[in-house]
């Protein structure tokens, strides 16, 4: 493929974005255009990625124009368009007919996204494949209703619709909530419906244990809806802020057969194609891996996989652009001694309590098998090379705090 032909345009302003483009630049030595809502040093001074601020870029009413004015300034280029939020894949998807004359879209259609993306609808589809999830309650926001379920307090709260609960706004919103009475789940239930979100909104049982029993999976289907790839991995520590809560960020990589087999079994059950990230937890009270929700994308922590060896844009471009075949052997990311991470040493030594988990941290930074997205050797630009320790210093700061 030559290098002059390809131009990924990655919608988002955040870590992915960067992980993203560090990821072609890696695998074909090409620059990313980045379209963000707002100028941030996480991009905007990269000499791998070139940023387009477009203020308006979540509204649908400009979503379009916004895309096909962008196609536009690259003609004779083959625009690959990648998404760095359920939002963002969502308005894709809907508005498949008007940009794929000009876009190559690597997102399932309209249909499939709406029964896995809405978790409750996902969770039927759980039952269906004999997949393991947590007990969960929907409560529909549209309807006040007894909040009757067979598990205790403390319980887990969060929105069956990420794409809808984007544009929800009230005080105290979270990405996930966690709540000890029914008092507590009742006064954020009030101020949800009163925001406008009208969806359904997800209470479920806490599977119990710390961070480090999380688990990620991230797979990837090709074009005839083949499971081809999967990469596992063992969550060390989540983020604490608001809206960030459950962003993996320090992760080993490990190999999950029980995880992978279930994940197959579902994805090609529902003739899944592109790139599905599913969040996990190991449940000790019956040792079943419970799968919490699935990405119809590449998630924020990708990066474990590409630092692993295993680059995760080669897969979508041998794909889709090139048309390769596959084999019909499935790729597993085996290599496991490498370790993720957006928190300094210190941080994941302050947190993990595991002796076992934190000697295997030890001895991956001392072996240099530590991988940082945002420390990227290829990066030329000074600015964006320093902005690399301040983000560290922030991680440091915002954990301590």
């Amino acid at each position: 493929m030559r290098n002059d032909t390809l131009l990924p345009i990655i919608l988002g302003g955040d870590i992915t974005t960067y992980s993203l483009a560090r990821s072609f630049h890696e695998a074909y030595g090409i620059k990313s255009v980045a379209v963000s809502m707002l100028k941030s040093m996480m991009i905007s001074h990269s000499s791998i990625i070139d940023n387009i601020v477009v203020p308006d870029m979540d509204s649908g009413e400009h979503f379009v124009e916004r895309l096909l004015d962008i196609a536009g300034r690259f003609p004779g280029r083959q625009l690959l368009l990648m998404a760095c939020g359920d939002w963002y894949v969502r308005m894709i998807v809907e508005n498949r007919a008007a940009l794929e004359p000009y876009y190559v879209i690597p997102y399932i259609q309209e249909d499939l996204l709406n029964r896995l993306v809405l978790k409750d609808s996902f969770y039927q589809i759980c039952d269906q494949v004999g997949v393991p999830y947590p007990k969960t309650f929907v409560y529909d926001c549209k309807v006040p209703q007894p909040l009757d379920f067979d598990f205790n307090y403390p319980v887990i709260a969060k929105p069956a619709s990420s794409a809808a609960y984007h544009y929800a706004k009230f005080e105290g919103k979270k990405k996930v909530f966690r709540f000890q009475s029914e008092a507590e789940l009742r006064a954020m239930l009030d101020k949800l419906t009163q925001s406008g979100y009208d969806y359904k909104f997800l209470i479920q049982d806490t599977i119990p244990g710390p961070d480090y029993q999380m688990r990620i999976l991230t797979a990837y289907c090709d074009r005839t809806g083949r499971a081809r790839f999967f990469s596992s991995g063992h969550v060390l520590l989540e983020d604490n802020g608001a809206m960030g809560v459950g962003n993996p960020v320090a992760i080993l990589n490990d190999i999950n057969q029980e995880a992978m087999d279930n994940a197959k079994r579902l994805l090609e059950h529902v003739g899944y194609t592109g790139f599905a990230n599913f969040d996990i937890k190991y449940d000790s009270r019956d040792g079943s891996y419970r799968f919490f929700e699935i990405n119809t994308r590449l998630g924020r922590s990708n990066f474990y996989v590409t630092g692993s060896g295993f680059n995760v844009v080669k897969w979508i471009v041998e794909d889709l652009i090139e048309g390769r075949d596959f084999p019909e052997e499935i790729v597993v990311a085996d290599n496991t001694d490498s370790l993720y991470t957006v928190v300094p040493k210190s941080v994941l030594m302050d947190y993990i309590q595991d002796p076992v988990l934190k000697a295997q941290v030890q001895d991956l930074w001392r072996r240099g098998k530590v991988h940082d997205p945002l420390r990227y050797p290829g990066e030329r630009n000074i600015l964006r090379r320093l902005y690399a320790y301040y983000f560290m210093w922030k991680q440091k700061k915002k954990f301590r705090a």
